[in-house]
């Protein structure tokens, strides 16, 4: 009966045991209270050496030799000295159970077969204690690992995730030190990112070298400690850091088509070295740091090519001229910029207004959002609400799919609305409701659907005089108007119309592969002394025109083709104006021999004239229909 007592006293204990102390505590005593032993000691080996896990009876000065100890665990047959009797507890336990004098009281076969029972029962308690413990730690680490691991994919730091990556392992695994080594397959190195304290730059070694290069290699995981009898560590990291490794756990990291990206290390356990939990923790560890770290390298490659695209972009919309006008200019945009407050832009055609409007797009924090243009001008009273605020299938008779308007197109962008002077009242209510409520509804639908987006306005009209006119809305002006920039005609700017040709001349020429020309002193006198009414527009298709059609290496006053002539060489009356046309015919004529110059400046390429003067070719035939011209013979392309 007392082998029934001692097995309810084991089962007992597993079950309210959360040490292996506690569970042995009771039924060692209870074989201590019945047997002639004065101790009982439990020895487990820790970093290379023994400690003491529980102690019972009467205190001992002098414990059990080590390497006896050590023959005892590798044997795992019982061992006897003067003083001391060894016992392995069970197959799998790295425990040797350690008594003082007799092992029985009488040596009969009976007390040999209960203490060989007793000891088989605490063998099985201690080996399905450490499963259920096991069982529960995995709960637990994996519980943990998730959700570190659910952290990793927000990240946009490459830095930043390796080094919570690392301090992650380091914890969970209670290790010293953890480093992930990203492979550099071009210089054929292991790159350390972090590791864990060494400062200074990342660790970098030869991918064939020490454990790290042999994981990578097999792409097997390794574990070694200090009873190994082979040393594998690269020791000269050792070296160069003043650290010792004692033990050390190295998995591989694979990205999601299985391809090698690193190694994932951990060094020196708490307890001396890593077992097969450690490693399989580990592995289940870098898999999820495998799927973070290709996020994160995705998601930095394109935020690169978005900075690069928007820096690109910025360059493409440089304000060029340094008068006080412009300097004037830049400081405000800089200053409006970073805000987020409506503006209106003021000025003549061709002054640049969208060219403004990008600057404090590219200068604010919606930088890397969509800049969306519309001219309001050029959208029929019909089409207007469609257009802005887009429409459902089936909301009138071409709405053959849904269409996203400007409005959603824009959001988290910035909204510019060319010519707002040209809007009709009604398109103007609509527009003023979407600024106030900042939701728009699709034509044909019924959802408010929330939009985000900074409105810059622009026209070359006086809205002041609109609105006292009753053409443009007052409330809608005040919303408009928060920040308004008038921008300077160039023939106000001096200089700056030199720097502007030059900067033109330069993009050009590069566009089509040609050196650049210098400009004569008697070109600069004719560009200055223009009076630019088409503005920087016109400046641009006149260098355009020259960077093409050109071929001298400096040009002179005579390759300057204006449209208008300057008013220094002409007087009142001489410009082939008929005075004594009403206003209307005078702007039609006007209008027809500005298209018939484009056109024969372009070979009679209509696409090209059409860019040059700022439409798109449909609209140009339109506006050639409207005149009278015939366009059929123009286009030297064949295109109609």
């Amino acid at each position: 009966m007392p082998s029934i007592s001692f097995a309810n006293q084991i089962f007992a204990a597993i079950e309210r045991s959360r040490t292996i102390e506690q569970l042995l505590q009771e039924p060692l005593s209870w074989m201590l209270a019945n047997s002639h032993w004065s101790t009982i000691w439990v020895m487990s080996p820790s970093k290379g050496a023994w400690k003491k896990v529980l102690a019972i009876g009467k205190p001992v000065t002098q414990g059990p030799d080590q390497a006896f100890l050590a023959e005892c665990l590798d044997s795992r047959k019982h061992q006897s000295s003067n003083t001391w009797n060894l016992y392995c507890l069970g197959v799998g336990v790295d425990l040797i159970l350690c008594v003082t004098n007799p092992v029985v009281a009488s040596n009969t076969p009976d007390s040999q077969d209960s203490f060989r029972e007793q000891l088989g029962l605490l063998g099985q308690a201690v080996e399905l204690w450490n499963r259920q413990h096991r069982k529960t730690r995995d709960v637990v680490r994996l519980s943990q690992i998730l959700e570190v691991a659910a952290n990793w994919h927000s990240h946009q730091d490459l830095d930043r995730l390796l080094q919570d990556i690392a301090q992650a392992a380091t914890r969970l695994l209670r290790s010293d030190r953890a480093s992930i080594f990203l492979w550099d397959k071009q210089s054929r190195e292991l790159v350390g990112h972090p590791a864990l304290g060494m400062e200074g730059k990342p660790l970098r070694i030869a991918d064939d070298k020490g454990i790290a290069g042999a994981v990578l290699k097999s792409q097997q995981s390794r574990r070694w400690d200090r009873s190994d009898p082979t040393d594998e560590v690269d020791r000269k990291v050792d070296s160069s850091s003043g650290y010792r490794t004692d033990s050390l756990l190295a998995v591989p990291l694979v990205d999601l088509k299985g391809k090698p990206m690193g190694v994932f290390e951990v060094i020196n356990h708490v307890d001396g070295k890593f077992d097969q939990q450690d490693e399989d923790e580990l592995i289940e560890l870098a898999r999820h740091a495998s799927a973070a770290l290709a996020n994160t390298q995705t998601m930095q490659r394109l935020i690169q090519t978005r900075d690069r695209l928007t820096q690109d972009a910025l360059q493409q919309v440089q304000l060029v001229g340094s008068s006080e006008e412009m300097i004037n200019l830049k400081s405000t945009i800089a200053r409006v910029g970073e805000t987020d407050l409506a503006v209106l832009l003021l000025g003549e055609n061709g002054t640049g207004k969208e060219v403004v409007s990008r600057q404090i797009h590219y200068q604010s924090k919606r930088r890397f959002e969509p800049f969306i243009a519309v001219n309001c001008a050029a959208i029929t009273e019909t089409l207007l609400e469609s257009e802005l605020f887009g429409h459902e299938k089936g909301a009138f008779t071409d709405a053959q799919e849904t269409r996203l308007g400007k409005f959603e197109l824009a959001s988290g962008g910035t909204l510019f609305l060319d010519e707002i002077g040209d809007m009709s009242m009604a398109g103007q209510a609509k527009l003023l409701r979407v600024l106030e409520e900042k939701v728009v509804v699709r034509v044909g639908g019924s959802a408010a659907i929330p939009v985000n987006v900074r409105v810059i306005a622009a026209t070359n009209q006086n809205l002041v005089d609109l609105v006292r006119l009753k053409k443009f809305r007052e409330d809608l002006y005040f919303r408009l108007t928060v920040v308004t920039m008038t921008l300077p005609p160039l023939r106000q700017r001096g200089e700056d119309v030199l720097q502007l040709a030059d900067f033109f001349l330069s993009m050009f020429c590069n566009k089509i592969g040609r050196s650049k020309p210098v400009l004569s002193g008697s070109a600069k006198r004719r560009l200055v002394q223009h009076d630019w009414p088409g503005n920087v527009r016109e400046l641009r298709n006149i260098i355009e025109r020259i960077a093409y059609l050109t071929s001298t290496e400096q040009i002179d006053d005579s390759q300057i083709d204006f449209v208008r002539s300057p008013r220094s060489d002409s007087s009142p009356g001489s410009e082939g104006v008929d005075l004594s046309k009403p206003l209307a015919e005078a702007t039609d004529d006007f209008q027809t021999r500005y298209i018939e110059l484009q056109i024969k400046a372009c070979n009679k390429n209509m696409t090209l004239a059409a860019e040059r003067m700022g439409m798109q070719r449909s609209n140009l035939y339109r506006k050639m229909k409207q005149l009278g011209m015939n366009h059929q013979d123009q286009d030297a392309n064949g295109n109609s």
